[in-house]
This record gives structure tokens, C-alpha cells and sequence, in this order.
């Protein structure tokens, strides 16, 4: 559950904007004013902040500045109606993340505050990467001081880190490649972070998870008129990320039209607003991320050859956290200390025999996978360690179920039991066990179990093997 402010002095907005969230699993507060609303941000910490641009007194970019100036780190979404473009771009040069047009869309208001919340863990997962960093200075020859590795000390993720810090020296364009899961927009950051764009926006496009003609407005803007509901320009994300970098997550899935059309912002370096015919000259630093084989996909003639090879100046391959067991002992207890506060059970470590069963899990999940399970176990803990006991049940080592074996061969225990949790537990692990023996392709692994694979993603997604927003594929890994 994550808290947000919501600032607005339009009572039935306010409320209207709280109660979807709320729906939606979050915390809410709200404030009546643009200083109501710092006032409450100077008294707590929110994850997300969402404010209104045109109000009585302070306005929405007075808002932003004073929030931003506060915390650098802030994550401000603004919901203009009245204002021009040109207001909701002076809100982002203060430090908005984005903007969100009224009347508000439920399900846009949805994807907006999800993707400004996945931006507040990935800066505060970089705030302790870099702490941590600092302390490991004296001791780490030849780094630099304000240097930001990805966690891991196995020799895939030390080599992943020098080259991380190699390449965000250059301009060049970095395409990433790694199961669901692995942290390829985490590394993206990590580039962007440590290069001299650090002080520009690091701007991030979920390809995946947009229509085809949905994405060629993101990315490249449109003006007012140019489709039946484009009621003013917006600025594309290649415009908004001028000077600062682009993060194109699942490159492998847009279309080969759109295709042809990012092609030539690579090579000629300007955009065309859709419906427009004036020429944006952007300089943007390109950084693409995918799970599948471009390669393989290239020879079969679904994405074009000249495009592979202008996103793959610079591959980096990130390990899957199978490949890299001895870092699961540190991820886990960077999970640990990073999530027992916000539930009041900070200070928490692992038993040995704790430790033991997470080395022994393959984590189809990735670190994903293994931080849930964290959680999930933080939630359970009762003493200063983890127990074993405490561990999602698919970790402890419990034989799943058969066709095959009798009602009575399952041993109830005693006192009280929660059917629906040790259900969904059971299936998590069979799931797992299928996903693993077909190697992570997910028609084989729907057919293992027996079920549709529409079915598969669902549950796949449930239990946080795969992300949300990613797309039904058949053949490919996670």
C-alpha cells in the first residue's frame, strides 16, 4: 500500500481522484489548497503527490517548486484542464513527473500514479545502492566517488557494474537484455545516473503496455486536432526527455510501423509531432530494454534488422538471479532492511536455515520474485530472525499434490487453517516448478499445467513471476 497527497481546491475533483485511489488499494490524504498541500508534505512523507495546476493563491507549479525544494526526490503528477501547454511543461521544468488531463480517466489515473510510484522505489532503492556505495569506498580500488552499482557481489554482477560505469561515460546507445524481473530499468537509471546527463530527465516508455497509436503519440507527441479527442499539443516523450535520456522498456514489442518511425528519429535525430509538420530537433541519449531475442526475431522477420543494430551499439546481458546465487544472501537482506520499517519490523535477519532455503529456490521471479517473498515473510516474522516457518510456504520445502495421491496422503494440521492461502500457496509452487522445467517459455509451461495461456499470465502476473503490464507471448522467456 502506498500513501499519496492529493492537492486540490475543487472538492468533487478531490474527492472524485481520492476514492479511485483509495479503490485501488492506496493511502490517501488530501488538502484543499496549494499550501495546505506543502503543508501536509512538510509533516510526512508521501510516495506520490498528485496536485492540481490552476487554484486560488499557490498554483500547481508553485506547488511543485516548493515540494521539489523540500525533496529533491519528490514524485509530482499535475492534472491541468484549464492550463496550456505551456503551464503543464513549466510544471515539469520544476520537477513534475508528468501531467494528467481532466476530465481524469480512471484507468489512466491508474497507469500515471503506478508508473510515478515505481519511480519512488526505484529512487529510493538508488538512495541506499549509492549509501551503500559510499561506505565500500575506501576499500574499492580504483572507483570513482560518485559511482552507483546494482547489487550483487558474484562476478556476472561485478562485470555488469564496470560496464555500467564504462558506458554511461559515453553517449552511446545501451540496449539491455534480461528475463522479467532481472532490474533492466534499474540499470538504465544506474547509466543515466552516473553520466554527465544525470541533471537532466531520465524519461521511461512501457512500450508493451501501449496500443500501437497510443505509442506513437507518447513518444512522439500530437498536436491539437489530430485525432478525434486531441484537444491541445502534447509534448512526446522524446521532447520532455531533450538533453536527458530515453528509457524504451520491451523494445521488442512495438510494431513494425512504429518501428520505421523510431528508426529515423535515431538517424536524423528530430521528431514530427502526429498531425504536425514541424521538425523537433532532440538530443537524447537512447537506452532500450527487452526479454526477447532480437535477434531471433530479426530472422523471422518481426523486427527490422537496421533498427536491431542501431539500438545495439552497446548489449549488456543481465544475469538471471538463478545465474547468480550468491547474491541472494544480500538481496534479501537489502529487501529486508529496506521494507521492515515501513511495516514496523525493521531490523530483521535471516537464520541460517532461512538463508539455506532461499540459496535453494530458482527464483523464475528473479529478484522481483525474491523480494516479494521477503515481504511476504517480514509480514509473518515474530522474533529478530526469519525463520524458515516464516518463509512463503512454496520455500519450505513442502511436496505439492498429484492427481495421483489420495485426499488422506495431505496432513491437515492442527487448529485453524486458511484454505484460501495454503490453495493459492500450493498453486504458486506448481506454477514455479512448471515455469522452471519449461525453461521459462510459457506455452510449455501453460501445457504442463494443463491450462490456457491466458490463464497462465494471469496467474503468472498474481504472483509476481512477470510484471502487470506485460504482454501475452507465447514463446518467449519471462
Amino acid at each position: 500500500m502506498s500513501s499519496i497527497l492529493v492537492i486540490d481546491d475543487h472538492d468533487t475533483m478531490r474527492d472524485g481522484v481520492a476514492q479511485t485511489l483509495m479503490r485501488q488499494g492506496h493511502a490517501v490524504a488530501t488538502a484543499k489548497s496549494g499550501e495546505e498541500g506543502v503543508a501536509a508534505f512538510n509533516k510526512s512523507r508521501f510516495d506520490c503527490v498528485i496536485t492540481d495546476l490552476r487554484m486560488s493563491g499557490m498554483d500547481g507549479v508553485a506547488v511543485v517548486k516548493a515540494l521539489r525544494a523540500k525533496d529533491p526526490d519528490a514524485v509530482v503528477l499535475v492534472m491541468t484542464a484549464f492550463g496550456t501547454v505551456e503551464t503543464a511543461v513549466s510544471a515539469m521544468r520544476e520537477g513534475a513527473y508528468d501531467f494528467i488531463e481532466k476530465p481524469i480517466k480512471p484507468d489512466l489515473l491508474k497507469a500515471s500514479v503506478e508508473r510515478a510510484l515505481e519511480l519512488t522505489r526505484l529512487k529510493r532503492e538508488t538512495v541506499l545502492l549509492r549509501a551503500r556505495n559510499e561506505a565500500l569506498e575506501a576499500d574499492a580500488a580504483g572507483k570513482t566517488g560518485g559511482s552507483l552499482e546494482i547489487l550483487g557481489q558474484s562476478e556476472p554482477m561485478q562485470k555488469l557494474n564496470a560496464a555500467i560505469a564504462r558506458v554511461a561515460q559515453t553517449d552511446a546507445t545501451v540496449l539491455i537484455h534480461g528475463e522479467s524481473g532481472t532490474g533492466k530499468e534499474l540499470v538504465a537509471r544506474a547509466i543515466h545516473e552516473n553520466s554527465p546527463r544525470k541533471d537532466k530527465p531520465f524519461i521511461a516508455v512501457h512500450c508493451a503496455a501501449l496500443a500501437e497509436t497510443l505509442l506513437e503519440s507518447e513518444l512522439f507527441g500530437h498536436e491539437k486536432g489530430a485525432f478525434t479527442g486531441a484537444i491541445r499539443r502534447k509534448l512526446g516523450r522524446f521532447e520532455l526527455a531533450d538533453g536527458g535520456t530515453l528509457f524504451l522498456d520491451e523494445v521488442g514489442e512495438i510494431p513494425l510501423s512504429m518501428q520505421a518511425k523510431l528508426l529515423r528519429v535515431l538517424q536524423q535525430k528530430e521528431i514530427q509531432r502526429v498531425g504536425g509538420e514541424e521538425t523537433v530537433v532532440v538530443d537524447v541519449r537512447l537506452i532500450s530494454a527487452t526479454h526477447r531475442n532480437l535477434k531471433a526475431e530479426v530472422a523471422k522477420g518481426s523486427f527490422r534488422e537496421d533498427l536491431f543494430y542501431r539500438l545495439h551499439i552497446v548489449p549488456l546481458e543481465l544475469p538471471a538471479l538463478r545465474e547468480r546465487p550468491g547474491d541472494i544472501t544480500v538481496l534479501a537482506q537489502h529487501f529486508a532492511d529496506k521494507h521492515g520499517p515501513r511495516i514496523r519490523r525493521g531490523g530483521l535477519k535471516f537464520s541460517p536455515a532461512a538463508l539455506e532455503v532461499l540459496g535453494r529456490h530458482p527464483w523464475p521471479g528473479n529478484v522481483r520474485e525474491l523480494e516479494n517473498a521477503v515481504e511476504q515473510a517480514l509480514v509473518f516474522a515474530e522474533g529478530d530472525e526469519i525463520q524458515v516457518a516464516e518463509l512463503p510456504a512454496f520455500l519450505q520445502g513442502a511436496k505439492p499434490a498429484t492427481a495421483a495421491a489420495p485426499a488422506s496422503g495431505l496432513a491437515v494440521p492442527e487448529g485453524p487453517i486458511d484454505l484460501n492461502q495454503v490453495l493459492e500457496d500450493l498453486e504458486r509452487q506448481l506454477i514455479a516448478r512448471a515455469f522452471e522445467k519449461a525453461k521459462g517459455v510459457k506455452t510449455e509451461t501453460a501445457r504442463l499445467l494443463g491450462i490456457k495461456t491466458s490463464a497462465l499470465y494471469y496467474k503468472l502476473q498474481k504472483y509476481g513471476f512477470i510484471a502487470a503490464d506485460e504482454p501475452q507471448s507465447g514463446s518467449g522467456g519471462t
